[in-house]
């Protein structure tokens, strides 16, 4: 079993690999820049090492101050996490190559999967249907622009080296051709160092599928269910849920083919540890398409464990660690419903801008069947230097109906000040009618933002509903002097 483990990244996925680690007995060393120098991941560990200055190209994304950082500690294995360095094949070659254990797949498979032109291939080989498209050999403008015309729009432009939505554009028009795959290229460039594109037919009122596998070293892969994650705002997911709506309103064999054909995939690449297969499904025909390989743990994670009752991040590590999965396919089941929703310090009346400051408040709220996970608190910052991701809420229960219930009572339950933040955006998601119906697409949040946005200047509902719980009565007019809630607007963000 792994010793003592680094691991390479920051904020609450730190903190959940801390908690994994301290149930098995694996001592942890943390990493922090000088920003996060008193941030919780920093405190919690065993111990804490710093690698340099706030910007993530000086810290976080830098190999070679990692690698210091674990020779220095003695430690035996680094978990990446997700984000940062996490799919990047040369970091797990320079680990393996430093004699520390990945907890990861192979830097082959992340090569190859990282890769998303190589992903569909691989996907295509092991027998997953791939969104019509074509990867033209002439990647100058013209050579996509010609590309895009033989698949036919609408299509995505996309780049090889690509996620989180960078590097992608929509094309309906053609005179918008030229423009948009410049634009897709010098975002390709400038997050990926690479602008290589390539061009998918645009799939309408697509549904956003995943599915989570595991791999080990003795022969074993399997499939922890789906997740649905089609409520998401220009390609970045806001919520993510399992069961997935869009299968529980088809025929109950699509399921089958699709974590099967995640299972093949995984299996194709040689992939070892956790990993997730992503798909686009068009529920009224029933036809789902490979749309890339995650080659890492999930920001959603939590959402599987919470209806399979495994833990994943301990698995990563027994994984690592060479020994078998701890669960076979037939033992792994599925139970109730669990959504999560990722509470971001940004405003969304102001375009989603992103948010850094203290937080002046921040009360988790404690109830039956809701789990947060978090890399902050209160009187502690949100730097300006990385993702603004402030907590995950996850709601688990017997019923999808009772489960968004449950999350959103969570949220408002949840006071946040200091930054402004999109958990009333997300309330207003949770409540709308689609949604509850769960017959969102990708597309749902583009065209509804508008309508879920409060106002730039409104007070977050809890502040709301606390002035007005002691607005003075005609009883007692003293009632607002003696609460010292009656005055909420210094608290304003």
């Amino acid at each position: 079993m792994i010793r003592r483990l680094l691991i390479a990244n920051r904020g609450e996925i730190a903190l959940r690999i801390i908690r994994a680690c301290r149930e098995i007995g694996i001592e942890t060393v943390a990493v922090y820049s000088d920003a996060d120098a008193a941030a919780p991941h920093a405190l919690a560990a065993d111990r804490a090492i710093g690698i340099g200055p706030s910007a993530a190209s000086e810290s976080y994304l830098s190999i070679p101050r990692m690698i210091d950082a674990a020779r220095a500690a003695g430690a035996d294995a680094v978990h990446p996490g997700y984000g940062f360095l996490s799919e990047n094949a040369a970091f797990a070659e320079s680990c393996t190559g430093a004699g520390l254990v990945f907890v990861g797949p192979s830097p082959s498979a992340l090569a190859r999967m990282g890769n998303k032109i190589e992903a569909r291939r691989t996907a295509a080989d092991a027998g997953a249907p791939i969104v019509p498209g074509e990867t033209p050999e002439d990647q100058s403008d013209a050579g996509v622009q010609r590309a895009i015309e033989r698949v036919g729009l609408p299509v995505l432009v996309k780049a090889a080296a690509g996620g989180g939505g960078k590097g992608m554009r929509e094309v309906h028009e053609a005179q918008d051709v030229v423009g948009l795959v410049q634009t897709a290229r010098r975002e390709a460039l400038a997050a990926f160092g690479n602008g290589t594109l390539y061009v998918e037919r645009l799939v309408p009122s697509a549904r956003h599928v995943e599915v989570q596998v595991f791999a080990d070293h003795h022969g074993q892969t399997v499939h922890l269910f789906e997740r649905e994650c089609s409520a998401q705002r220009r390609h970045q997911k806001v919520i993510e849920e399992s069961p997935s709506p869009a299968l529980a309103a088809t025929d109950p064999a699509l399921r089958t083919r699709m974590t099967a054909a995640a299972v093949a995939a995984a299996r194709a690449v040689g992939y070892r540890n956790a990993g997730t297969v992503e798909f686009l499904v068009d529920p009224a025909s029933g036809a789902f398409y490979f749309l890339e390989m995650n080659t890492r743990l999930q920001v959603e994670h939590g959402v599987t464990e919470a209806v399979t009752g495994v833990d994943l991040v301990r698995a990563q590590l027994v994984v690592a660690s060479g020994e078998p999965l701890p669960w076979t396919q037939a033992a792994i089941s599925a139970r109730g419903h669990a959504i999560e929703a990722r509470v971001y310090a940004e405003d969304p009346a102001r375009g989603f801008v992103p948010q850094a400051g203290r937080l002046l408040l921040y009360r988790e709220p404690r109830m039956p069947g809701v789990r947060i996970d978090s890399g902050v608190v209160e009187g502690g910052d949100v730097p300006v230097q990385y993702d603004p991701l402030i907590a995950k809420v996850i709601a688990s229960a017997e019923t999808r109906p009772l489960a968004i219930a449950r999350l959103a009572a969570a949220l408002r339950a949840f006071p946040i000040l200091g930054v402004r933040t999109n958990v009333e955006f997300v309330i207003q998601i949770l409540e709308h009618p689609r949604f509850q119906a769960g017959t969102v697409d990708t597309r749902f949040l583009d065209r509804e933002t508008p309508s879920l946005v409060s106002s730039p200047d409104a007070a977050p509902e809890f502040v709301r509903s606390a002035a007005m719980a002691v607005q003075p009565s005609a009883n007692d007019p003293q009632s607002a002097i003696r609460n010292p809630h009656s005055t909420w607007d210094p608290w304003q963000s």
